[in-house]
């Protein structure tokens, strides 16, 4: 294999992905939200949502996918260097898969601490099925997997899902699943160019409806006592 006619075609697809950035084409920053409620109180919470968001008499789209997790580490840090998501759609077998990269959340001090939302880094490509031999070749881990059920409702360039998320069993998803907790997560988000925060202001508008049914807020990750996968 001629390892540089590889390295060409990639360094080019990638300085013009670094252009699009930096000309603000690509959508490259994720607004985020994210809560959780009961089971109990899930319906309510729907039909809320059924009433607030775009689309009423279709109602929500349903999604049942499963998420894979990879991860690059160097050296002996138990921090990756790059992580990366892989996620396949279970009811629609020939819908892409989706490979999503997520940065840090920048929560941080100044202008980070007073924002209503999480900021971070977030680029989504589809794929073809051979991703996660792709990821393998290169080096990256699974770290974890699980399987994701719920609802996406959408309010102008606002995403909100509610969903169940499931541990993996010995079995072939999705016969073999088990529910991780008694909640649904809740997250509203917003993909958009970077230097957009006006839009924070808005997701905290709307989360705001949704109270007190389930409090939407931004979750410091370091603040938490163990790091593990949803």
């Amino acid at each position: 294999m001629d390892h540089a006619a590889m390295a060409q075609p990639v360094s080019t697809a990638m300085d013009s992905l670094s252009a699009a950035l930096k000309g603000n084409i690509v959508p490259s920053q994720e607004y985020l939200l994210q809560g959780s409620v009961l089971d109990s109180a899930v319906e309510v919470l729907l039909h809320r949502l059924r009433g607030l968001c775009d689309n009423v008499d279709s109602g929500p789209e349903t999604f049942h996918d499963h998420e894979m997790c990879f991860s690059i580490r160097g050296g002996t840090s138990q921090q990756p260097l790059l992580s990366l998501r892989v996620r396949r759609a279970l009811d629609y077998q020939d819908m892409p898969w989706q490979l999503r990269y997520i940065g840090q959340p920048e929560m941080g001090t100044g202008d980070n601490k007073s924002r209503p939302t999480i900021v971070r880094n977030s680029i989504d490509i589809g794929t073809s099925a051979t991703i996660v031999e792709f990821l393998t070749e290169l080096g990256c881990r699974m770290d974890f997997e699980y399987i994701v059920r719920g609802y996406m409702f959408c309010k102008g360039r606002m995403k909100i899902t509610v969903s169940k998320i499931f541990k993996m069993g010995q079995g072939k998803p999705p016969e073999s699943v088990e529910p991780i907790s008694q909640s649904y997560l809740v997250e509203l988000s917003v993909l958009a160019p970077s230097g957009q925060d006006a839009i924070a202001e808005d997701m905290r508008c709307f989360a705001e409806q949704l109270r007190p049914l389930v409090q939407l807020e931004k979750v410091d990750y370091k603040r938490l006592p163990v790091q593990m996968g949803p």
